[in-house]
């Protein structure tokens, strides 16, 4: 129904249909999450779900990673880190860099936490504790990985400790890399909050028209390929979803569109601010799962970590 006929009330009828025949079949309650999840159901409501069948839930590696991953958007990180540091994880097609991915937001948003608040001790444990990807993870770390987030909050730790020249040093690392926006469609494509934060380490460089070029083209890169028709006419096996229902390719490259503009708009600060939480509710309007709209949407308020 949803993907041949497009009609998505059919489709969930028939899954909730499905799942209420045999609610210990963890593969429709699968299906049945991710279409709720293509539908924008409350975060809430999709975790109490996956939380009152929870041996459904503990059988599959991606139900128990949306289960972290649900935690992790309603800002409970530390609940989200022990779901991850308990469970041996083994790779899936469509799964591809996911599990990492939620371990490295439940450890920086914490670190962020940690440094807006003054626990600089806890930011830097923290932070240390992603340089080697733990083996339940399933993943090693790919080779050129950009870690341009990781090395700025650690910039900023030793920076708030007094320490210029290890700062110096994180800021410097952090500030390099691939600079130039480009559509993010495989899940290994450089990202734009890499770029975001390669230029928020140029400013505490005091490379401030560096950084504002940086802040510009990711601006500049949103509004010029808004309106872009993608098309992937070939058969790809690193899409960063796992993709049991068709996508709008074309809107999801607006939305990363927005996300591009809305985090350049974060790097400029002065006042800018307003714009880019206005691109991320366009956003969180479309996809209410787009993660990185909400972790930096929640950034404009640590103004410690993006004002030079």
């Amino acid at each position: 129904y949803h993907n041949k006929q497009q009609d998505a009330g059919k489709a969930l009828e028939s899954l909730e249909k499905a799942f209420a025949l045999d609610p210990h079949d963890a593969r429709v309650l699968m299906e049945l999450d991710q279409l709720y999840k293509k539908l924008g159901k409350p975060h809430k409501t999709r975790l109490a779900l996956l939380e009152k069948h929870l041996k459904e839930t503990e059988y599959r590696d991606d139900l128990y990673l949306e289960r972290a991953t649900l935690y992790n958007q309603l800002g409970q990180y530390e609940r989200a880190k022990e779901l991850i540091a308990t469970r041996k994880f083994h790779p899936w097609e469509g799964g591809e860099g996911k599990v990492v991915g939620q371990f490295l937001i439940c450890h920086l948003e914490l670190a962020k936490k940690a440094i807006v608040e003054g626990n600089f001790s806890e930011a830097l444990n923290l932070l240390e504790q992603v340089e080697t990807y733990p083996h339940n993870l399933g993943e090693g770390k790919l080779y050129g990985t950009q870690e341009n987030d990781i090395d700025y909050l650690l910039g900023c730790v030793y920076e708030s400790l007094g320490n210029e020249e290890r700062a110096n040093g994180h800021f410097l690392r952090a500030s390099t890399g691939i600079s130039e926006p480009v559509q993010a469609i495989f899940y290994n494509d450089a990202q734009p909050d890499k770029i975001l934060y390669q230029g928020l380490a140029l400013k505490k460089l005091n490379n401030l028209s560096k950084a504002e070029a940086i802040f510009n083209r990711l601006i500049a890169f949103g509004q010029q390929h808004m309106n872009d028709k993608i098309k992937i006419d070939y058969f790809a096996v690193s899409l960063p979803d796992l993709l049991v229902f068709d996508q709008d390719l074309d809107l999801r490259n607006r939305i990363h569109c927005h996300y591009m503009m809305g985090l350049g708009y974060l790097g400029l600060g002065n006042g800018n601010s307003a714009k880019a939480e206005e691109h991320f509710n366009i956003i969180l309007g479309l996809d209410v799962n787009h993660q990185g709209a909400l972790i930096h949407k929640k950034m404009i308020q640590y103004t410690s970590l993006v004002e030079a």
